[in-house]
């Protein structure tokens, strides 16, 4: 399947981008900003080694078409000084950003996300480099990562289609990686998309394909496949708008495997949320209803919780603390008792993607001018499934509750392209982060305080 894709690639190319450039314009978009956050508990347990944290961070975000002629362009996105003021900088160059296709290091200086070539014919749009993908439907369970793509894509009035092929992980022998005796230890995904968009609603689905071998050797035969299906909806009914979204995703995790350590086992996996909002002039309320599933301890031929494979998305961040990508990114994970038990979807973290969480929000906003707009919301979780401590059968976490958190967050828009925000959030936390509930373990409620200036143009 990969050769046949080199070779259509390759003669996609040859016909469609050779030729010469004798005049480009450039359109150039950007988005910098500058805030300060202080963390009052950096670890839920109630002990003494348990500091706060304060720092400022930065990133700026540069986006660039540069336009051949109408139906041709080529696209880049870069970030620059993505960093704490005076803060320590990543020593290992090989650590992933979750957001970028730069490592940490990379980041902190200037890393380019996306890369890729897009030609737009009469049949359909082709785009050809690092793109962004795991986002759809929904902002729920988003997760814009750039990865390398080949896709087609194609819109008739109110239809659109899409098909693409994704390289997530390549552990070919190369250059780079020169110890590798095995092939086709790839990691990859096939996509097949449609939606409708009408006037007052649309929605979609997206079906597709992973094949992991990764873990593949000689003697093991270790692949793990996965199929997904998406289907989402978006609809207004007069001042409400509504959104709804569910994720079903099966397979083998992994399958045909001999080794003794990772046996065969069965996936299946759910996640879904319900978001609706009204709006009546310069006030608005919403709530939201999310869930993912957490995997069964009692069941050990079948995975019904995998936080690496379904999660609420690092682009969803419905509180300041609770499942906050931003703050996981910046300031860690927070973590309660016992936060290194084995297997590692057993810890007590709280950090952003949700996972194995059932999830409720009601919020209110107030927007007395066009510059203003003040939110309070109040959130719950709980745990769908309670970890057994320490890998022990019948040793779990405590009621399974994560926390009540109350928000409180002020933007003010100082001019079309600059705004500044306040936020405060309150973590009433809950027994889960207790670990082993044995009476000896306590936890403490947490708050955070932030503020973030923004330009964008």
């Amino acid at each position: 399947m990969k050769k046949l894709w080199l070779i259509l690639l390759s003669l996609g190319l040859v016909m469609a981008f050779s030729v010469s450039a004798f005049a480009v314009d450039v359109k150039v978009g950007a988005e910098y900003y500058a805030a300060g956050m202080y963390l009052n508990k950096t670890n839920l347990a109630d002990q003494d080694t348990n500091p706060s944290t304060a720092f400022f961070y930065q990133r700026w975000r540069v986006g660039t078409d540069f336009i051949v002629n109408p139906s041709l362009k080529l696209v880049a996105r870069f970030d620059v000084m993505e960093r704490i003021w005076g803060g320590a900088r990543s020593d290992a160059s090989t650590t992933l950003d979750t957001l970028s296709a730069g490592t940490k290091a990379e980041n902190q200086n200037i890393a380019f996300d996306l890369l890729y070539a897009q030609y737009d014919s009469p049949i359909g749009t082709f785009k050809v480099g690092y793109q962004i993908d795991s986002a759809w439907g929904t902002v729920f369970m988003d997760s814009s990562m750039p990865r390398g793509t080949v896709s087609w894509s194609l819109t008739k009035g109110p239809w659109f289609y899409y098909l693409g092929y994704k390289v997530w992980d390549d552990k070919s022998l190369s250059a780079v990686t020169t110890t590798t005796t095995q092939t086709d230890l790839d990691r990859d995904k096939s996509a097949l998309a449609v939606k409708y968009i009408g006037k007052s609603a649309e929605g979609g689905l997206l079906g597709g394909h992973v094949r992991d071998a990764r873990s593949k050797t000689a003697t093991t035969n270790t692949t793990n496949l996965l199929y997904y299906l998406q289907p989402y909806a978006k609809a207004t009914f007069g001042p409400v708008k509504v959104q709804a979204e569910f994720d079903y995703f099966w397979g083998d995790n992994p399958k045909d495997s001999t080794d003794p350590l990772n046996p065969n086992k069965k996936l299946e996996l759910m996640a879904g949320w319900v978001d609706a909002t009204a709006n009546f002039d310069m006030f608005y309320a919403g709530g939201t209803v999310a869930y993912v599933a957490g995997d069964d301890p009692g069941t050990t031929d079948k995975t019904e919780g995998h936080s690496g494979i379904v999660n609420g998305g690092i682009d969803w961040n419905p509180c300041l603390i609770m499942f906050n990508n931003d703050l996981t990114y910046w300031a860690g994970n927070i973590v309660g008792n016992n936060p290194i038990l084995p297997p590692a979807n057993q810890q007590s973290v709280l950090g952003g993607p949700m996972a194995n969480a059932l999830f409720f929000q009601g919020r209110g906003g107030l927007r007395p001018t066009p510059q203003w707009d003040i939110m309070l919301s109040i959130s719950y979780a709980q745990a769908d499934k309670k970890p057994t401590a320490d890998g022990k059968p019948g040793v779990t976490f405590g009621n399974g509750i994560y926390g009540t958190e109350i928000d409180l967050t002020g933007t003010y828009k100082i001019t079309n392209n600059l705004s500044y925000l306040l936020g405060v959030g309150y973590l009433f936390t809950g027994d889960y982060f207790k670990g082993i509930d044995d009476g000896t373990h306590k936890v403490n409620d947490d708050y955070l305080l932030v503020n973030k200036l923004t330009l964008s143009f």
